[in-house]
C-alpha cells in the first residue's frame, strides 16, 4: 500500500495534500480517492473555478493519481477498484482517468451528487461522471468494525477493503478500512482535515476549523463521527491507525515527504 496525494493551499496553511492510497493486490490495483484528474490539471473546468481561487491547487499533471502511479512502475490500465470517500471535485477528478475501473462509493453519496442541492451544485462536477463510470453502489449496515458499521466491498479478493460509513461533511461520506500486516489503516477521508482533531484534548489551526463548517452537510453528525474516531484512536491506537485526506503531517509520517510551501 503505497500513499500518494496532490497539494493545495487552504487559508494560512499552506501545506494541505490530498491524501489518495494505492494498493496492490494479485487481482490489480485499488485507488481509494483519485484526487484531481487530469483534464483538472491540463483544461480546469469553468465550475471549478471559485474552488480553485480559494483552494489555489498545485495544478501540475505529475501530482495526478495518473501520473503518480506510472512513476511508481505501474499500468494505469490496471487500477481495477476505485473506493471514493465521497464525490467532492478535489476527491474525483482522477475518475476520468481510469475509465475501466469499478468505482464503490455509498448509495447516498452517489444520489446526492446526481442531483445537488442548490449548496451543493459547487462541491460536485458532473464533468468527473460524464464518461459513465461503472459505478457500484453499497448501503449503511453490515458488520461490526471497532464499534463502527462496516460493508465488506471485495468479497472475493485478497485486499480485505471495508466501507466504515461517517456521514456529516456530506450525506454519503465513507471512511475505508484497509487490512495491513499488523492491524488497520482507516482512510477517514474528510471526516476531519487535521490530526489535532482526533487527539485529546482536540486541537486544529482556525482556518481548518472554518472551512469544515463551511463545507458540512450535517455538523452534528461530523462532530459525532469526530469523537467516536477520537475514542477509536484512545482505545485501538495499536491495532487502527487513522489517516485523513488533508493533513501533510500524517502523509510525511507515513513516508511521503511534502516540500515546505508545497
Amino acid at each position: 500500500m503505497c500513499p500518494i496525494a496532490g497539494r493545495y493551499l487552504i487559508g494560512d496553511d499552506p501545506r494541505i495534500v490530498c491524501h489518495v492510497l494505492l494498493v496492490e493486490g494479485s487481482d490489480g490495483l485499488t485507488l481509494i480517492d483519485t484526487g484531481f484528474g487530469t483534464a483538472d490539471v491540463t483544461k480546469p473546468p469553468r465550475s471549478s473555478a471559485v474552488f480553485n481561487a480559494m483552494m489555489r491547487p498545485k495544478l501540475e499533471l505529475g501530482e495526478t493519481a495518473f501520473s503518480q502511479v506510472q512513476a511508481l512502475g505501474f499500468d494505469p490500465a490496471d487500477v481495477r477498484q476505485i473506493v471514493t470517500t465521497h464525490l467532492d471535485l478535489d476527491h474525483s477528478g482522477g475518475l476520468p482517468d481510469f475509465p475501466t475501473a469499478e468505482v464503490h462509493l455509498l448509495g447516498r453519496e452517489r444520489a446526492a451528487a446526481m442531483n445537488p442541492n442548490l449548496l451543493e451544485r459547487q462541491r460536485y462536477l458532473a464533468s468527473h461522471w460524464s464518461h459513465g463510470p461503472r459505478w457500484v453502489e453499497h448501503e449503511t449496515g453490515g458488520d461490526e468494525w471497532f464499534g463502527f458499521s462496516s460493508i465488506r466491498i471485495l468479497p472475493g479478493s485478497d485486499a480485505e477493503i471495508l466501507l466504515i460509513p461517517l456521514p456529516g461533511h456530506t450525506l454519503g461520506h465513507t471512511g475505508v478500512a484497509i487490512r495491513e500486516r499488523a492491524g488497520w489503516l482507516l482512510h477517514c477521508g474528510d471526516a476531519y482535515f487535521h490530526h489535532g482533531e482526533v487527539q485529546t484534548p482536540p486541537h486544529s489551526p482556525p482556518g481548518v476549523r472554518a472551512f469544515q463548517n463551511l463545507n458540512q452537510t450535517d455538523g452534528a453528525a461530523r462532530r459525532e463521527n469526530q469523537e467516536r474516531l477520537r475514542e477509536l484512536a484512545q482505545r485501538h491506537g495499536g491495532e487502527v491507525r487513522l489517516v485523513c485526506s488533508h493533513d501533510a503531517e500524517t502523509l510525511e509520517a507515513a513516508g511521503t515527504p511534502v516540500p515546505a510551501g508545497a
